[in-house]
């Protein structure tokens, strides 16, 4: 498991007098402020935020310190982070914080290694993982009960099953490498250049 975990970022200046707006991937987005402490990644910098108001889909603050617009912007695309540890659990057994599926080990159904779980993305209709698999290439897996069966965070693994059209590819590939093994030769399908 990571020890932070990203709840926002600051996404530019708002006026003269060092507001911020600050954008929250928090459930509930005025909650930000209620896990402890922000920091930036490396946690050389915390942030004294007070929310203020509201500006689109961004929340306006007032960080400490921050006093004109040239030192709001300056923390512009800063990603705010505060400790795993200070989020609460998840209420339902199917419930995953993003960050703690990050790394996990992705393996086939007979316990073989398929990848490792690099991100996870939610394109809207539904969340994605991104798996690096064994041989290399990327793949991206639907995060459904049905693709993703068993979620052991504590095991540090997942376990896929993969869907029908990565099985035909991920077939096809190893009988494209028998065919090429055995004729020794470009095939196309066709006769000539």
């Amino acid at each position: 498991m990571t020890a932070k975990i990203c709840v926002g970022q600051f996404a530019g200046s708002h006026g003269v007098r060092g507001l911020v707006k600050l954008r929250s991937f928090t459930a509930e987005p005025a909650d930000i402020m209620a896990y402890g402490p922000l920091s930036d990644e490396a946690g050389a910098r915390r942030f004294t935020v007070t929310l203020q108001g509201m500006v689109k889909d961004n929340f306006l603050a007032k960080v400490d310190g921050v006093t004109s617009r040239e030192q709001a912007q300056a923390l512009a695309g800063v990603r705010l982070y505060v400790d795993r540890g200070a989020l609460p659990s998840t209420e339902d057994e199917d419930e995953f914080y993003h960050a703690d599926l990050i790394g996990l080990r992705a393996e086939l159904a007979d316990g073989s290694l398929y990848g490792t779980v690099k991100a996870i993305y939610d394109f809207g209709a539904g969340d994605v993982l991104e798996v690096r698999t064994a041989g290399g290439p990327l793949e991206m897996l639907p995060f459904s009960k049905a693709c993703v069966p068993v979620v052991d965070v504590r095991g540090g693994r997942i376990v896929v099953d993969l869907p029908a059209v990565i099985e035909a590819r991920e077939g096809s590939d190893d009988e494209a490498e028998e065919d090429e093994g055995e004729e020794g030769g470009d095939q196309r399908g066709e006769e000539g250049p």
